[in-house]
């Protein structure tokens, strides 16, 4: 119904709903009719099916550097589906992969269903990745002492490894304390070469190279563009 009659049926409380319900309108209006039309205002034209090897959720193509909407909301029906998934007690060990993570850093709602998943891990049976570019990404969470930041750095202080590869001078000083790094870490961790990263796990320390199979790299090639680039 319209507002007027919302407030008719609110008695003492009219005028308040109106207004509220006015921009809960609009906002839904945009998922029926406006640029989000045809993403979320019908069912879904993808089976999920947990039963598979492996399951990826592209989400490159959703939002921009300014509105967010469309991947929150995708995100969002994502999650349901997964967590879903892993709490099927027969569902078996699973990984649960967050590439480019960045991108959900700034949403404070998406931090909090990553950090359920964190603290039930071992109850769910997953195991849990969450890949960033660089330790500043953490601050697109929020200003120190926020929500999201302190969801953004306890994520980090929850995870039990730590791969790190070569990182910028300028990212070190703000780096070092958040991953615990030592200074002599810190030295090798500016200095690192392509493929080679620093393991930080359970307390211990190592410099690792990463080296990939031949179908990993066409799995996992992510500089496709730039290689094919003709002469």
């Amino acid at each position: 119904g319209s507002p007027d009659r919302l407030d008719d049926a609110l008695g003492n409380h009219a005028g308040h709903m109106g207004p509220a319900a006015q921009d809960l309108a609009h906002a839904l209006r945009r998922l029926v009719r406006g640029d989000l039309s045809g993403m979320f205002d019908a069912p879904t034209t993808v089976a999920f099916d947990p039963g598979t090897p492996m399951l990826s959720i592209d989400l490159s193509r959703l939002g921009n550097g300014t509105d967010d909407t469309a991947l929150v909301l995708a995100m969002t029906c994502a999650s349901a589906w997964m967590e879903s998934a892993l709490a099927d007690p027969d569902g078996g060990r699973r990984w649960v992969i967050y590439d480019e993570a960045w991108r959900l850093m700034r949403h404070v709602g998406l931090l909090e269903r990553m950090q359920s998943q964190w603290k039930l891990s071992r109850g769910l049976g997953i195991a849990n990745l969450m890949v960033i570019h660089r330790l500043s990404d953490l601050l697109s969470a929020g200003d120190a002492g926020s929500r999201g930041r302190v969801l953004a750095e306890g994520l980090l202080a929850d995870c039990s490894t730590r791969i790190i590869y070569r990182q910028e001078p300028d990212q070190l000083d703000a780096a070092a304390p958040l991953l615990g790094l030592t200074g002599v870490e810190t030295q090798a961790v500016s200095a690192l070469t392509k493929g080679r990263g620093l393991w930080k796990v359970a307390g211990r320390s190592f410099i690792t190279q990463h080296l990939l199979h031949p179908t990993e790299r066409d799995l996992f090639d992510t500089d496709a563009r730039m290689s094919s680039w003709p002469n």
